[in-house]
């Protein structure tokens, strides 16, 4: 896995000389299960957002509805009162 700036974090030489990284089986398998339990936490979080985003759109069309009825009560009410 390559850092922010693409590099390895390893040595050119020490890679190019085909020695020991320092990273070994054991290791890949902790930053695999690491990645996998971040991945996991997106996921749920892009759930929740996407909920929370349906939820906000339905309150937002509930609440334009509520001003239309309320503008066209207002509209009506000087017709309604006057004899």
């Amino acid at each position: 896995m390559s850092g922010p700036n693409g590099d390895l974090g390893v040595p050119v030489e020490a890679g190019a000389k085909g020695e020991d990284n320092g990273f070994g089986e054991a290791e890949y398998a902790a930053i695999n299960s690491m990645l996998d339990q971040i991945n996991s936490c997106l996921d749920h979080l892009e759930e929740k957002n996407d909920h929370l985003h349906a939820r906000l759109q339905e309150l937002l069309e509930s609440n334009r509805q509520t001003r239309l009825e309320f503008q066209q009560q207002l509209g009506e009410a000087p017709s309604d009162a006057s004899p």
